[in-house]
């Protein structure tokens, strides 16, 4: 690992202009229950994990099948329009509910394709902004789903202000899932609906973890989880935040006290590959989560390697979790490790 910086700020948290992360699933389940595409995503344990790592379990939270759509961000932005679908729908003509909506996003490909299925399973348009740097194949992959791509610079945050510019104009709703000063609404729902892989999994795994592995990119998944891990778990397991060391912005931030833009390559750690944080992510991680760590590009390879030996082919974002621990993250040998398989590999 590159940094290891433990949390100051853990338990009180930072002060920050910025609601708190939500920890209750139950509105999220009783809105996926009414999707035909929603199932359960299994909670895998990987012997051979724990024995390379040198800890007692090793279990795995699957998301590479979400809902078809091949990653945890399924759960997000489809959950805030459905949350604005059910207060305009009339009678049960959901196809139309949201008729005439434009939602503009920038993405590094997942979040996008969770707007543009949310926003045409209800009749909405999703207009995207991808950088120059995002794999062809999710610009397509976007346009299957209805999708207008509109590609502007060449990283996420100058995409990320193109969408924030566009959707200045009438009839244009910006539904990203990062937060700032003044931009909170939309992306504290998208980061509930998160909570659905949390709920299962604190369900499904047979005994309290004593470890939490969460990659970050603007930190909206790590800070969901780690808020319903602490509800149900308490104080008990260790939560560690997983970043690029190419785009440090969680532990940049927590060593300031403040929220920062930090600077650095390209990382082929694609969507973790964030420079600056969610402000909402930083206000839940800095109070609920006790390690911050970045890791290497040369780090993050081995693990897709041994995770594809395992059956759980992946991207270097979607195994960062596991690259920490194979990178010698101190956890001990009774160790009981979960993490997250965020999505599934890249399509050529």
């Amino acid at each position: 690992m590159q940094d290891i910086l433990q949390n100051p700020w853990r338990g009180a948290g930072l002060a920050l202009d910025a609601p708190d992360p939500a920890s209750d699933a139950r509105a999220v389940a009783e809105l996926l229950a009414l999707c035909p595409a929603h199932a359960v995503t299994p909670l895998r344990e990987v012997t051979e994990l724990a024995e390379r790592a040198g800890v007692a379990r090793v279990f795995v939270k699957d998301e590479r099948a979400r809902m078809g759509l091949g990653s945890f961000k399924a759960l997000g932005a489809a959950y805030a329009i459905a949350r604005e679908a059910a207060q305009q729908v009339v009678g049960n003509d959901w196809a139309r509910a949201l008729q005439g909506r434009i939602y503009v996003t920038a993405s590094a490909g997942n979040h996008g394709l969770s707007v543009a299925a949310g926003a045409r399973l209800f009749g909405a348009q999703a207009v995207i902004y991808l950088a120059e740097t995002v794999p062809e194949a999710f610009a397509a992959r976007l346009e299957a789903k209805g999708a207008q791509v509109v590609r502007v610079g060449a990283t996420y945050e100058e995409s990320m202000a193109a969408a924030e510019e566009a959707a200045r104009a009438p009839g244009r709703t910006l539904l990203s899932d990062s937060s700032w000063p003044g931009y909170s609404e939309l992306p504290l729902r998208v980061m509930e609906g998160y909570l659905q892989l949390a709920a299962e999994a604190a369900g499904q795994i047979d005994a309290p973890p004593t470890h939490i592995l969460l990659q970050a990119g603007v930190g909206g998944l790590a800070a969901a989880v780690a808020a319903h891990a602490r509800a149900v778990w308490g104080d008990a397991p260790q939560i560690v935040v997983v970043e690029p060391a190419a785009a440090p912005a969680l532990i940049e931030s927590i060593r300031a006290g403040r929220l920062v833009t930090t600077q650095g390559p390209v990382s082929a750690m694609g969507r973790l590959d964030c420079k600056t944080p969610s402000l909402i992510a930083l206000e839940g991680l800095s109070r609920d989560a006790d390690r911050f760590v970045t890791i290497s590009e040369e780090e993050a390879a081995p693990a897709v390697a041994l995770l594809t030996e395992a059956g759980l082919a992946t991207t270097p974002s979607g195994g960062a979790g596991i690259a920490a621990l194979l990178a010698g993250l101190a956890c001990g040998p009774d160790a009981r490790v979960m993490a997250i398989i965020s999505e599934g590999p890249e399509a050529a």
